[in-house]
């Protein structure tokens, strides 16, 4: 099993949902990089359950760094983040070891593992394991800021219910990154979670959609083919669970346009190339360009749901039923939000120090 993303600065996940601990080792940080214990705990809280709109299953998330700081600085060395879980209840999920969850790994895991896998809350598959991506994303994001990259995720869309998309994108940014419940538009934050409580008054669960952007990113970064930097971005994000779509700038809807209108004018603006338009999300031929990097990750409804569903006995392969108990999120996209910039960072502070030998760009 691969656990391990990244090539220069690389982070490696370990634990289960329902077992001692989970967390993340980040290696390849150079040594004297300041690590704000109190930006990971906030990074932390956004990802925690709130209210009900999340599961009622509540963990205090609170990291502790075993390894690779000293003096509130990194030391070279890896750093290793643990977090314990504390508010497990693996009983809900007894018949789980041998009914599959529609929607989730459990099939797919049993047979890859021959039924080793640990199942309680999915395990190793569990959303809960991006905590320790949280974790070590916490300390990209601060590298990244002190060298003028910020990164922001907003909820565009969940259960039909639409933000604004990204205008300002450096305003936009800043007005995000407090923010528990990640939209541009207030008026889209209540209709939202009223989509979303609705689902849940009906044992069921929505999805959503996140945009993210990055400001500041110099251009010049990334490969022409197979390291693009939408290629190792994807890679990235599809490993978050529950996205099941990615797409860079204009995305899908380049294939309703003219060249005309696709292509981004260049211009110079005092000694420095942009372009009027960001329909190619900040990247051309796989290399940023300068411009703000755009994406959208399409985030689907949450598979455990509180319906009956159809499903298999793999003990002895006779079709079945079965209603999922226990305490599930009827949305994650919300808590998702956090992971994706977590996964950025990571994944763009890899991209810097492959190109420049160092974390300044």
């Amino acid at each position: 099993m691969k656990n391990t993303f990244g090539n220069s600065i690389a982070v490696t996940l370990f634990g289960e949902s329902h077992g001692n601990a989970i967390g993340a080792v980040l290696d390849g940080m150079p040594a004297g990089i300041p690590v704000d214990e109190n930006f990971i705990a906030q990074q932390m809280s956004l990802r925690k359950s709130v209210g009900a709109i999340s599961t009622a299953r509540k963990e205090a998330d609170e990291v502790k760094i075993v390894s690779g700081v000293f003096n509130g600085k990194t030391t070279g060395t890896p750093i290793t983040f643990i977090i314990e879980n504390q508010d497990t209840r693996s009983r809900d999920y007894g018949e789980l070891a041998y009914k599959a969850r529609p929607g989730h790994a459990d099939l797919t895991a049993n047979v890859k593992y021959g039924g080793s896998q640990d199942f309680r809350g999915g395990g190793h598959f569990s959303g809960r394991i991006t905590a320790g991506i949280v974790a070590a994303g916490a300390v990209a994001l601060s590298a990244l800021k002190a060298n003028g990259i910020i990164i922001g995720t907003h909820i565009l869309s969940c259960g039909g219910v639409y933000d604004r998309e990204f205008d300002d994108i450096q305003t936009d940014i800043g007005l995000l990154n407090d923010k528990e419940f990640a939209v541009l538009e207030p008026s889209a934050e209540e209709k939202m979670k009223a989509a979303i409580m609705a689902a849940k008054a009906d044992g069921d669960s929505v999805g959503g959609i996140l945009e993210t952007a990055v400001y500041g990113m110099p251009a010049g970064i990334g490969e022409p083919w197979f390291d693009t930097v939408e290629s190792v971005l994807s890679h990235a994000l599809f490993s978050i669970p529950a996205v099941k779509g990615v797409e860079f700038g204009a995305g899908f809807r380049y294939a309703e346009m003219r060249g005309s209108q696709a292509n981004d004018p260049f211009r110079n603006v005092d000694n420095k190339v942009i372009t009027d338009t960001n329909n190619c999300g900040g990247i051309l031929g796989g290399i940023t360009n300068g411009m703000p990097i755009v994406f959208r990750c399409a985030v689907k409804p949450t598979p455990s749901i509180y319906k009956e569903q159809q499903t298999v006995d793999l003990t002895n392969g006779e079709n079945t039923t079965l209603q999922i108990k226990g305490r599930h999120d009827p949305a994650i996209v919300h808590r998702a939000r956090v992971v994706a910039d977590s996964i950025t960072a990571l994944v763009l502070l890899d991209q810097i120090v492959l190109r420049y030998g160092n974390i300044n760009k």
